[in-house]
Order: structure tokens, then sequence, then C-alpha cells
């Protein structure tokens, strides 16, 4: 006798399909490219995108990797069209690894964990942080307002220093890194796409 399918589970997977069909639309792939690029089989993101199957762990994340997101945001709920996040609710993002603890830059989510399309994240960067060693590169374009303090923005070769109410917007795809150009804590406002300029 075969067990009726758990209203959750399914629930569960039915957003993780729609997920997964953003993001490859996103990207302008295919369901056989996509597959490819995450070395899963075709079958696998098709039943999936039909809210289908029980993929495994890995699979999920090969998708994550192949889409350019974080594996959470492919597992999180999908968000309400009006969706608050109050103060004492923002979401704290994993330190980076490789940096000691002093030169931890705080990360708070101010937009809902399963939003997919922008990202709005307030970062507290303590006195001498810089993650040069460690750049960023990911798909997406990323606008940074510096709220107080001084920051240090390099994309590639190119280099700029931006001071409170300044902002920048650049291309992800590129490496970039942050630095605190200041004695104290900077604090800058970021604003990240999946889509690239």
């Amino acid at each position: 006798m075969s067990r009726a399918a758990d209203p959750d589970q399914s629930r569960a997977v039915e957003a993780l399909g729609a997920a997964v069909r953003g993001g490859r639309r996103r990207l302008g792939l295919s369901v056989q490219a996509l597959a490819e690029r995450a070395g899963v089989s075709f079958g696998l993101v098709s039943q999936l995108e039909r809210g289908l199957g029980n993929p495994s762990l890995q699979s999920i994340q090969r998708l994550a990797t192949a889409l350019g997101l974080p594996i959470g945001q492919l597992l999180d709920a999908p968000i309400d069209d009006l969706a608050v996040v109050p103060a004492g609710r923002r979401y704290l993002m994993p330190p980076a690894t490789g940096a000691p603890a002093d030169q931890q830059a705080v990360r708070e989510l101010l937009t809902p964990r399963g939003e997919s399309a922008l990202q709005l994240i307030r970062s507290t960067l303590p006195p001498g942080f810089s993650n040069e060693e460690r750049p960023f590169r990911h798909i997406g374009t990323e606008t940074v307002t510096v709220e107080s303090g001084v920051l240090i923005v390099a994309q590639g070769e190119r280099r700029v220093v931006l001071s409170a109410g300044d902002t920048v917007t650049y291309g992800c795809s590129e490496p970039h890194w942050w630095a605190n150009g200041d004695d104290g804590p900077t604090v800058v406002l970021g604003a990240v796409t999946p889509f690239e300029r």
C-alpha cells in the first residue's frame, strides 16, 4: 500500500521547481543546457520544474551552483507580493571563511530570504577590513551606497573611493572586493540583482 504524498513536501518540491525554472529562464538556458551545466539529468530538471520528484541535496547544490545562486535561495519558501522584514528579524548572513573574527563584516539581509530578483544587504565593516585576498565573483549587478565611513571598491583593475552618500554600480561577473578606508566602522547598503548590466 503506497503512502499519500506529504502535502508539505509536495509544496516544497513545487517551490524548488519554480525557483529552478525562474533561475534558468533568467539566464536564458534551456532545460538541457541547465542539466549539462549542473551535471544532472535532463529528466531530473524537467521533473523538478513540474513540481515532481525528490532530488538529492547534491543535485540541488549542483543546480544552485549552475544558476549562480546560494543553495538556501533555492530552498527558501516563495515570498508574498508584500513582505515585511522587521528590524529585529533581519537574517544575519554567514561570515566569510578565511578572515579573522575581528575582520569579519556583519552582513544583514534586509529583503526576504526567498527573494531571488533583488537583495538589499546592510554591511558593517570593521576598521582594517578588506576582502582583497578573497574577491567575490558571481552573476549579477550590484549598487552600493555608503551610509557612513569610507569604502574602497575595486572591480578588476579599477578602484574607487566612496565617502558617505556616494554610490557605485558595477557588474559582478568580474572579480570585485571592498575595503574599509576609515579609522572607524564603515556602513554600506548594497542592492544586488542577478541580472547583468
